[in-house]
């Protein structure tokens, strides 16, 4: 059901088990299933069972990753683990018959992220990418004006996402500074400045050119590519796209078209999270209307829109098609960057 229903349309709550009580679970999507319509957090494991109680879900608390997806009152797994577990718990709660909702990115390559694929099609399961801002009105409006043909032919796209990662003291050994574990800004935040340029220009980008900063550990701390499109509607449309988990922090999504150009403006352009948010929409011919969005949380319309998939009812989630062309355009910029130990290099050099 990768672009379909489960056929289970009973109204009733949609339980979501977790694997994993980190940040992310914890301050972020176990509020957002608390507060959700149509949904409950029924189990939660982690490695510390203090922190998984601390998640309040309804029924279980586990030590075991395993016994959440073996779990009979699961519905959808969602996976918070660190990026190198993605795939194989993924995987094995599909072939549980559990739905999956995966923290980005959901594979480490193109390779795993069909493999997913696969399986949930395999299933009948629905897997979803938790690209939280995909599900914020203002990127909804965005797209919708991307639709509508608002900035015509599209000249060029920035997308930004740098922060100052602190690695010090209790963040000491993060798995962000891991190769072994999916580390690395283009893995963490990358994914982000890839999936928009994909929204805004379409399914295929080839590389241009990609620099990395390695750090100690051998991990990008900063990633920067000049995309292109090859063909259609916007073909030779470049597209900047720059990382980084050691960078001021910076966030920047903005189209250029021939009639208009679309902005997310100020420091949030992808993490816009509980407060007010604008977008821009400047106009050739000199006229600037800003549309204002009420304060919001992405998360929780992201696990009610799984949830409603799940009962079978229409709903946004996105689809794994993305997923596939984010992780492609990914695995370019990669092998750009490694292929240049660290130094900017051309694609096909």
């Amino acid at each position: 059901m990768t672009g379909g229903t489960s056929g289970r349309s009973t109204g009733r709550a949609v339980r979501f088990g977790f694997l994993g009580a980190g940040w992310i679970a914890s301050r972020a999507l176990a509020p957002a299933v608390h507060a959700a319509d149509g949904a409950t957090l029924q189990a939660v494991a982690a490695r510390d069972l203090g922190r998984a109680a601390a998640l309040e879900p309804e029924g279980r608390c586990y030590d075991d990753y395993a016994a959440v997806v073996a779990d009979p009152d699961v519905d959808v797994v969602y996976v918070a683990l660190s990026n190198e577990a993605h795939r194989p718990w993924t995987l094995a709660a599909l072939q549980a018959g559990k739905h999956v909702l995966c923290e980005k990115p959901l594979g480490l390559d193109a390779t795993e992220v069909a493999e997913i694929t696969a399986m949930a099609v395999t299933h009948d399961r629905l897997a979803v990418e938790a690209f939280w801002y995909r599900w914020h009105p203002r990127t909804l409006r965005l797209e919708h004006l991307l639709a509508e043909g608002v900035p015509g032919r599209i000249l060029g796209v920035e997308t930004d996402f740098t922060f100052l990662g602190d690695y010090t003291g209790e963040f000491a050994g993060n798995y962000r500074l891991e190769p072994a574990r999916g580390g690395g800004a283009l893995y963490d935040v990358g994914c982000y400045a890839v999936s928009g340029a994909h929204l805004a220009v379409g399914p295929e980008l080839t590389v241009e050119k990609a620099t990395a900063t390695l750090g100690e550990t051998g991990v990008d701390l900063a990633t920067s590519a000049t995309l292109r499109v090859p063909g259609g509607v916007h073909a030779g449309a470049g597209a900047v796209v720059a990382c980084g988990i050691a960078a001021p922090p910076r966030q920047v999504f903005r189209v250029e078209g021939e009639d208009a150009v679309l902005e997310l403006p100020g420091d949030e352009a992808f993490t816009s999270w509980n407060r007010s948010s604008t977008l821009e929409i400047r106009e050739a011919g000199g006229t600037v209307r800003v549309e204002t969005f009420a304060p919001v949380d992405p998360y929780r319309r992201m696990v009610e829109a799984v949830a409603a998939r799940v009962r079978g009812e229409d709903a946004f989630v996105v689809p794994l098609d993305h997923s596939a062309q984010v992780v492609t355009t990914l695995d370019a910029v990669r092998t750009t960057t490694a292929a240049a130990a660290g130094s900017t290099a051309t694609a096909g050099e």
